[in-house]
């Protein structure tokens, strides 16, 4: 097989069965493991050097035989405890002894006992709230709101999620999404009833004045700077004999009229065209709300501007220009908006730092919704691990775990080479006291 034929398949195989690179910090873990194993491995070598110095002595020298005693205890506990730590991970010197080779050969259950246990032990409602009513979230959170790098970074952070956000989104099915909001809030609701409501409330409260007032003076500054306008308006109309001064007067007396007609409705709340004005007013108001025809016209006529090529035109470029410059002001530090973003973070850190009703509010918020997610999710959550325990590879589960706590297991085995030589050694000594002598 080639190199490249032979990488190829160690990369496979990996991908495979999950097998993957130690880090150093589990580098580390299999040195001190090693270290571990050459002192116990060395404690029972010393225990059977012993016992062969002992053993065959124990006749010419009686005291050798307490000495013999110990150190086959000592034998005896180091491999007990040699047993019983390698049946964790794997079958002792690969004979597949009934209940050896644990870890490998019950992974999957011991993954759904743990799940079960972080289930019923950690991810309980009481628990969950216990351990964050006694926590001052809002407080902390606050303080750490409150500090200006950290104000920064949330808002760095979320402006380069809203940007990602914005620039994923697709214009046409945004399109798409405010077009069918436009119809389903705009168009679909019948505008007649509404309109004419609303516009008899302002026709009562006599708001409409001040609009019938600003077109008044409107015209009347109009007429004012236009003199020229009127010159031939009537006058065209007369018959040819008619002499031109006539025909200037006639002019000059349609812009005076005019001019006084406006200034007279101008001057007067009561006078004949704002009350005609208000008349008008008040039965299109009642028409909008009652007459079928009316409110046909306008609904047909709030189609048609809605359907207009040209309406979409520009709610798409509306939307365009609003896109750009959103992601712009996201993307500058310095820009408004992440300016009072980074304001308004601020002066949220400083509040949940001193108000305290505020405080409670917030604590009791995350803490109901805490509880909540919990109980209704926590099967879901600890089904996590049970499913990611199925997923590993049962050689590499065994590593891994032999790397974080065999260390500590060979002290296992080590303690009973102590345990066990000090066990033989009281052992011999009573058996010898009470038969012995």
């Amino acid at each position: 097989m080639t190199r490249a034929g032979a990488t190829g398949s160690a990369t496979a195989g990996t991908a495979t069965t999950g097998v993957v690179a130690l880090s150093p910090a589990d580098e580390e873990r299999r040195r001190g493991l090693r270290r571990m194993k050459a002192v116990a491995l060395g404690a029972l070598l010393f225990m059977a050097v012993v016992f062969l110095v002992s053993f065959p002595l124990q006749q010419d020298v009686p005291a050798l035989a307490y000495v013999r005693a110990a150190a086959e205890g000592g034998m005896v506990g180091a491999l007990a405890d040699w047993f019983a730590v390698t049946a964790l991970f794997r079958h002792p010197m690969g004979i597949p002894i009934p209940h050896t080779a644990i870890i490998p050969r019950r992974k999957d259950e011991i993954g759904r006992t743990l799940g079960e246990f972080v289930e019923t032990e950690f991810l309980r409602g009481d628990v969950v709230r216990q351990k964050l009513e006694s926590t001052a979230i809002a407080a902390r959170l606050g303080e750490w709101l409150a500090a200006p790098a950290n104000a920064e970074r949330v808002v760095a952070e979320a402006s380069t999620m809203a940007s990602g956000i914005l620039q994923a989104l697709s214009d046409d099915e945004v399109g798409d999404v405010i077009e069918s909001l436009a119809r389903e809030h705009l168009i679909s609701p019948e505008w007649g009833p509404g309109v004419g409501a609303w516009l008899s409330r302002v026709l009562d409260a006599g708001a409409h004045h001040g609009v019938v007032d600003l077109g008044v003076d409107n015209i009347g500054t109009w007429l004012s700077e236009n003199h020229a306008a009127f010159t031939g308006l009537v006058s065209r109309r007369l018959p040819s004999w008619v002499p031109s001064i006539a025909q200037r007067l006639v002019d000059d007396t349609v812009y005076n009229e005019a001019l006084k007609f406006v200034a007279a409705v101008q001057a007067d709340p009561q006078h004949p065209a704002r009350l005609a004005i208000d008349g008008y007013l008040a039965r299109l108001a009642d028409n909008l709300q009652h007459d079928p025809a009316t409110i046909g016209r306008l609904e047909d006529a709030k189609v048609t501007v809605f359907d207009s090529p040209r309406v979409r035109e520009l709610a798409a470029q509306a939307w365009e220009t609003a896109k750009t410059g959103l992601v712009a002001a996201l993307a500058a530090p310095d820009s408004g908006l992440r300016r009072r973003a980074l304001s308004a973070v601020t002066e949220i850190g400083a509040r949940l730092t001193t108000d305290a009703a505020l405080q409670r509010r917030v604590d009791t918020w995350v803490t109901d919704a805490a509880v909540f997610l919990v109980d209704r999710y926590r099967h879901d959550i600890a089904s996590i691990i049970t499913d990611t325990v199925e997923k590993w590879d049962a050689k590499e589960t065994t590593r891994k775990i032999e790397l974080m706590v065999g260390r500590d297991l060979q002290y296992i085995r080590l303690n009973g080479t102590i345990i066990g030589s000090l066990a033989g050694l009281t052992i011999y000594t009573i058996a010898h006291a009470l038969f012995g002598g």
